[in-house]
């Protein structure tokens, strides 16, 4: 039998009872029949009260379980369904609650998974729960309206919906449904050749969009949305660590810098292996699988899924092949990242989105190293160009500040150069001139305004005197576009800025080149002959490990300066030494750069212009 099979069964069944002591029985209280979660608050959300009756619906209607038919998970199944709809919102949506209220993309996430729950239940000939399964239709029919006019806010949003938009329309045949779906899709696919999605999130997003098109695919047969599919999960392939640890060090997410495992990626992995018979998704299938602990989301619910779709995900006689554990993969190298971000002006948008973000660091290309217990990712557009695992040793990641733009350099450019790599950048700043007065709204001039306000007539000469000078100001034109009393100020905000020419324009010039040795990695860090630009390169660190060395200064929780000498850092056995250091200046943390807590950090500081060299030895 199935060894995922196994572990989930006991999983879920382990997780009941827990379950169960988390529920809301006080029937007079609004949050009735919900599941508390960490909050100490019962939230409708996918992550929330749903995911936990995925859960125990499984356990209901699997006779493998030992919770089969059982009375007592029957009643607060039931009296969970009814806090579903006590908490559904008029207008047919759910709130998030951390954030996100009345929004239909959280309401899609939930739908796409009580929508696959519904038919796991009405399909089970069980007479005891097809009132409890009722609950649930009711609740998906009242989600239409917000399913067939609601928007998003981030780009997986879309795949959300439309896999929503899918899953309904299973259950209610309405061709209204499925339009709104390829409005959606009308779009077009946001990733990669290489299989990147827009938010370059491998611990979360990257999931959501595989196994939502997946589905979309599914039910509107259109098989050209698993091409997508395919790309990212063998993209991902190569973005796993060798402990397991997924990465993410330049996700445009909230996964950035936080640990995440595959186990996410097991049903996208599971279901396409089966689809396309493919022996490498089946291996990354069986190893996503040894990683599960728990339930997901309730739309990315692993059990649910393989008693739902159970020749969807058969992959039992498959061959597995042999995941990769020695390569240098190049990620998004011909992907024009550069073409794309120059037609951005002519989009007409000017930068501007409501409530998400423009991910302008979509396709930046990025290397994968890895040589057995050694993982290496050098990156683009993001605020850490290197990051390394060695054993137990986490160099999180290296980034370079400077008092220049000020604050982090993000590299825009990666050139393969032999087996070294070599980045660069270019910044450039500058100052804004006057706005042109044909671009400023006519205006009254300041003195015109003022004695049109206070009625008052020019004083006439007095005889023998010379005439005063007019006061400057009351010649002076007003600046904003709104006329108005004496003393009325000119705001800053209503200013034309754009049309601001730039002055006395200045550029910044940065190259890292990365060199692989025996022992470890050599850094060339060079500037340009700019002088006197404080810069500052910083190693991030695990916080599990120790740090030793004597030209170590502590310079904060957590920071240290490497004044001299070599920092050496071990965890578990292994060992990573930087060298040398170096203190050209005595700034401890540069403008607009930031040193969250939870890690070690490492400083080196140096002043352009410069050409230095840091070695990374791993022991």
């Amino acid at each position: 039998m199935d060894s995922t099979y196994i572990k989930l069964v006991r999983l879920y069944d382990e997780s009941v009872q827990s379950a169960l002591s988390k529920q809301v029985r006080d029937v007079s209280s609004k949050y009735a029949g919900g599941i508390m979660d960490a909050s100490g608050i019962p939230r409708p959300n996918h992550g929330g009260t749903p995911s936990v009756m995925a859960c125990w619906a499984c356990a209901l209607v699997n006779p493998e379980s030992r919770y089969y038919h059982d009375a007592e998970l029957l009643a607060a199944f039931d009296l969970a369904a009814d806090f579903m709809l006590n908490r559904q919102h008029a207008d047919g949506t759910v709130s998030l609650g951390s954030t996100n209220f009345n929004s239909p993309p959280d309401t899609g996430f939930v739908v796409g998974g009580v929508a696959q729950m519904y038919q796991l239940l009405s399909r089970h000939g069980w007479p005891d729960i097809q009132p409890s399964a009722a609950k649930l239709k009711l609740f998906l029919e009242r989600t239409l309206p917000a399913m067939l006019t609601g928007g998003c806010h981030t780009p997986n949003h879309r795949w959300v919906l439309t896999a929503a938009l899918s899953l309904l329309y299973e259950i209610f045949p309405l061709p209204e449904l499925a339009a709104r779906a390829e409005e959606w899709l009308a779009e077009g696919l946001d990733i990669t050749v290489d299989g990147e999605w827009t938010e370059r999130s491998n611990g979360i997003y990257n999931a959501v969009s595989d196994i939502a098109l997946y589905h979309t695919g599914r039910v509107l047969h259109r098989p050209e949305l698993l091409e997508a599919v395919r790309r990212n999960l063998r993209m991902m392939v190569y973005l796993v660590h060798p402990s397991g640890e997924i990465v993410t060090d330049y996700s445009g997410r909230q996964d950035f810098g936080h640990t995440y495992r595959p186990a996410t990626y097991f049903l996208s992995y599971r279901l396409m292996a089966a689809h396309d018979r493919d022996p490498l998704f089946a291996a990354m299938a069986d190893y996503a699988g040894s990683f599960i602990q728990g339930t997901e989301g309730v739309n990315n619910n692993a059990l649910l899924q393989l008693l739902l779709y159970p020749k969807e995900t058969d992959i039992s006689g498959l061959e597995r092949a042999s995941l990769p554990d020695r390569y240098v993969k190049l990620i998004n190298g011909s992907h024009t990242a550069e073409e794309h971000l120059k037609r951005i002006e002519s989009v007409g948008h000017h930068m501007k989105i409501q409530h998400s973000s423009m991910h302008l660091a979509f396709g930046a290309p990025i290397v994968r190293i890895r040589d057995g217990e050694t993982s290496v990712t050098v990156m683009t557009r993001t605020p850490s160009f290197f990051s390394l695992r060695h054993g137990k040793v986490r160099l999180l990641g290296v980034k370079l500040s400077t008092s220049f733009s000020p604050g982090i350099v993000k590299f825009e450019e990666l050139i393969c150069e032999g087996n070294g790599y070599k980045l660069g950048v270019t910044m450039e700043k500058g100052y804004n001139g006057p706005i042109p007065k044909e671009k400023l709204l006519p205006q009254e001039s300041f003195g015109e305004q003022a004695a049109a306000a206070s009625g008052a007539q020019s004083m006439p000469e007095a005889s023998g005197e010379s005439r005063m000078p007019p006061d400057a100001s009351h010649e002076r034109q007003l600046s904003s576009g709104a006329a108005g009393a004496q003393g009325e100020p000119s705001p800053w905000y209503l200013l034309p800025h754009q049309h601001r020419p730039l002055t006395h324009v200045q550029t910044h010039r940065l190259t890292a080149e990365l060199m692989p040795e025996d022992s470890g990695w050599r850094m060339r860090i060079v500037s340009d002959e700019r002088e006197d630009v404080l810069t500052q390169l910083t190693f991030i660190l695990g916080a599990e490990g120790e740090l030793q060395g004597e030209g170590l200064a502590a310079a904060g929780e957590g920071r240290y300066m490497l004044q001299s000498g070599t920092a050496r850092y071990t965890a578990g056995g292994d060992a990573l030494e930087i060298s040398p250091g170096a203190y050209e200046h005595f700034v401890a943390e540069l403008r607009d750069d930031s040193h969250p807590a939870g890690c070690q950090y490492v400083h080196l500081n140096w002043v352009t212009p410069f050409d230095k060299t840091v070695a990374v030895r791993l022991r």
